[in-house]
């Protein structure tokens, strides 16, 4: 299973500049691609419209805005238009967005016997964007905002997980992995561990995109060192290496 933003698509000039925007908004301050790493480095932040708050509350902003004007200025940016409108009309930050992988790579999971889907904090018309009409996927397995609380709790990578091992999960079902970019990814899968231990679990783990740049090395080692220390099994330097990397531990 896979997380969308920074797995899927890169989200560092829409999702991430929408985050930086809204809180220079209402403060006048833009917080630099290091300080949102850091802030989602904590592994409490994967709702960028809570991460906008929590950066607008440490830089002292009061009063804060309310959470429902806060996520309207939020959407305006990312959006450009009505979420629940034709995606042709959005003119917002999302139409920045490129993706990490290319249909045939979907295709080719599926020649290697692997069932896959989605996971992801994004919000359903976003995640319906990339899937359905970027890359073509016309009913993909889908938990998106809304379907299950906010990761790292891990009742939506459990839900789907047991579907799309058409089993319960324990011993007898097929290993599950998942794809993500933050340390609240790999906390997902350390809190999935510990309600099901009898559940093999891996847990894959990629620097976003902004952090793979030239010139940003330093800072990506950073970034994987807390990927590794909240438990990350393995890190892959793109989402592309993925099926590689299960077909070896499986072999």
């Amino acid at each position: 299973m896979f997380d969308i933003d920074g797995v899927i698509r890169d989200v560092s000039g829409s999702y991430r500049r929408a985050l930086a925007e809204t809180v220079h908004h209402y403060s006048g301050w833009k917080p630099e691609p290091a300080q949102v790493d850091a802030l989602k480095s904590e592994g409490l932040w994967n709702n960028d419209w809570e991460a906008s708050l929590e950066l607008l509350r440490r830089h002292g902003l009061e009063p804060l805005p309310s959470h429902g004007a806060l996520v309207k200025v939020f959407s305006q940016l990312y959006f450009g238009g009505d979420p629940d409108g034709p995606p042709e009309a959005w003119q917002g930050f999302i139409r920045e967005e490129t993706l990490l992988v290319q249909p045939p790579f979907f295709e080719a999971l599926g020649q290697h016997g692997f069932a896959w889907g989605f996971v992801s904090g994004a919000e359903p018309a976003s995640a319906r964007f990339v899937l359905h009409q970027r890359l073509g996927l016309p009913r993909p397995p889908l938990i998106a905002m809304g379907d299950a609380p906010d990761k790292p709790d891990p009742s939506g990578l459990l839900t789907l997980a047991a579907r799309l091992a058409t089993t319960e999960l324990g011993l007898d079902a097929p290993l599950v992995a998942y794809v993500g970019d933050t340390v609240a990814d790999v906390e997902t899968v350390q809190r999935a561990r510990a309600h099901h231990p009898d559940q093999a679990f891996v847990s894959l783990a990629v620097a976003p995109p902004h952090l793979q740049a030239a010139g940003a090395g330093a800072q990506r080692l950073v970034y994987e060192d807390h990927l590794r220390q909240a438990g990350a099994d393995h890190i892959l330097a793109n989402t592309a290496q993925a099926p590689e990397l299960l077909n070896h531990l499986l072999s």
